[in-house]
């Protein structure tokens, strides 16, 4: 059986490309445990939510169930989680799932469900306890916005604050830009939270609105400012590229950025395209993907959004990723996107796989978000 956000993004391509017998898009708490009952019982594979299944030659599809409201365990002692994180793992925990916000590169409705299922503050808390109980005591939230929605992720602040474990647990957390106010970053910093990731992804209000967000660049200059005035690093992610990105707009979003002043600011180059989203369908209307310019991919033969496909500007020339490197001017507070015509560019960037320099910090004790660490270094 095969599940997981990733596979739940693409669910029927994945399960005919690895030869699985099943598959669950979508929450898989409850529906493990029915498929297992059909398995041994009537095998009436269509009752449960979320479930494919192979059947006289076919994969067969029930749609997901996305509960209202998100119970899961806060038990977190059937899987070795100290043992992950004294090798330096991430210990993750959710308070939500879903998102109704359809930022036009995002897959994660998708996966997760387009509305906000929420979990109850005080099992968040006592989530917490358990993993603190087991000597973990740096926990990055795994929500695509811990923010949305406000009110709740204050209750979930109040239920860390009653348990005093913003004492004793560090945390980060990705964010929206808007709505984010200095009620909730207080509540944030006694909560124990001491890093901010924000999807701010670009400070040109063309391209603000390309990518479906709804803040403005004076909104993130608001969250930076209340960033820094709790004592909470900040890290800002621009996103380059997009359709109708130039020269010009991506010039006018780093510079805004540097004059941010975030402790860190990452700077991707190209939208991953998923099936359903947004950009892809705009992409999509311009003609069959193949012939759309500003199409990047390593395979040959027609478009498969299962294998990793990638849209960039062509008005960024033909040198793109020396283009953003130009701009940016080796300012150290960025990540850089690699240049694969330059050796060993991607060793100032923020992919982690294979990167050295955080490995050895993990191995002498270091802990936190990766970008954190990595602006130490």
């Amino acid at each position: 059986v095969v599940g997981g956000v990733g596979y739940s993004i693409f669910a029927q391509q994945v399960l005919a490309h690895c030869g699985a017998d099943f598959g669950i898009r979508g929450d898989g708490e409850e529906a493990i445990g029915f498929l297992l009952d059909e398995l041994q019982g009537d095998r009436r594979f269509d009752r449960v939510s979320g479930l494919l299944w192979r059947e006289d030659g076919h994969i067969r599809v029930n749609a997901p169930g996305w509960p209202a409201r998100l119970n899961v365990p806060t038990d977190r002692s059937t899987v070795a989680n100290a043992t992950y994180f004294r090798q330096g793992g991430q210990i993750g925990v959710e308070t939500k799932r879903g998102c109704n916000r359809r930022c036009a590169y995002c897959a994660d409705p998708l996966a997760k469900g387009a509305t906000f299922r929420l979990r109850d503050p005080e099992d968040i808390a006592e989530e917490f306890h358990s993993l603190l109980r087991q000597g973990v005591d740096v926990i990055h939230l795994c929500d695509a916005e811990f923010n949305l929605p406000i009110e709740h992720a204050r209750d979930v602040c109040e239920a860390l604050i009653r348990r005093r474990l913003g004492e004793r647990v560090r945390w980060y957390a990705y964010l929206a830009v808007v709505p984010f106010d200095a009620e909730l970053a207080g509540a944030m910093q006694r909560a124990g939270c001491v890093g901010i990731n924000f999807t701010s992804d670009a400070a040109n209000l063309a391209m603000l609105a390309a990518y479906g967000q709804p803040h403005r660049p004076e909104d993130l200059s608001h969250a930076v400012q209340l960033c820094r005035r709790h004592n909470m690093a900040v890290m800002t992610d621009l996103l380059l590229g997009g359709p109708g990105e130039t020269a010009e707009t991506a010039g006018e979003s780093i510079a805004f950025f540097k004059r941010l002043n975030p402790d860190c600011a990452g700077a991707a180059l190209g939208i991953r395209l998923y099936p359903q989203t947004p950009v892809t369908a705009r992409l999509t209307t311009r003609g069959p993907l193949e012939t759309v310019p500003g199409i990047h991919r390593r395979y040959e033969g027609p478009i498969d959004l299962l294998r990793p496909t990638f849209y960039v500007s062509p008005s960024l020339g033909d040198r793109p990723a020396r283009l953003i490197r130009d701009l940016i001017g080796g300012d150290p507070r960025f990540f850089p996107p690699a240049d694969d015509t330059v050796p060993d560019s991607d060793a100032d960037g923020y992919n982690y796989n294979e990167n050295h320099v955080l490995a050895d910090a993990i191995a002498n004790g270091a802990r936190g978000a990766y970008w954190d660490i990595l602006r130490h270094r």
